[in-house]
């Protein structure tokens, strides 16, 4: 099976910082795999809060995750620092890609794509992503 490769994108549209919990950390003593999706996820709650929104209350619709790609570059360990870089890309009628860039100093942990579409949960079916969104990261 080819391996997952991801690729950065040009520039970042949001960055912020999160430490790594013990409750992040793993039988081996370092980061586990299924909390570098959470981390992802805590970034993108940060994300959506700088621009007033939320994954409930994204203009007048909800969103979901639809897919995700990780690339695991190097361990984490309790306390490490992180910084999460995030960019929109690949905006498309009903959604559009996150990609995360985490590192610890100068090493990267881990390049994550997250495949967001936009929901309306009333009528459980996607709709069409908000163009105030589409307009600011297009």
């Amino acid at each position: 099976m080819p391996r997952v490769k991801l690729i950065e994108p040009k520039f970042f549209h949001f960055k912020t910082e999160i430490f790594i919990r013990i409750s992040d950390i793993n039988y081996g003593g370092h980061m586990g795999n299924d909390s570098v999706l959470t981390i992802a996820h805590e970034a993108r709650i940060r994300f959506l809060k700088s621009i007033n929104q939320s994954e409930n209350k994204f203009y007048n619709c909800s969103l979901i995750m639809a897919d995700c790609a990780i690339e695991y570059k190097n361990q984490s360990f309790h306390g490490d620092k992180l910084s999460i870089g995030l960019s929109v890309t690949e905006i498309s009628k009903i959604g559009f890609d996150l990609f995360y860039l985490i590192t610890n100093n100068e090493n990267t942990i881990a390049k994550i794509k997250t495949g967001i579409v936009c929901y309306d949960y009333n009528k459980k079916k996607t709709v069409r992503l908000p163009n105030d969104f589409h307009m600011k990261f297009s």
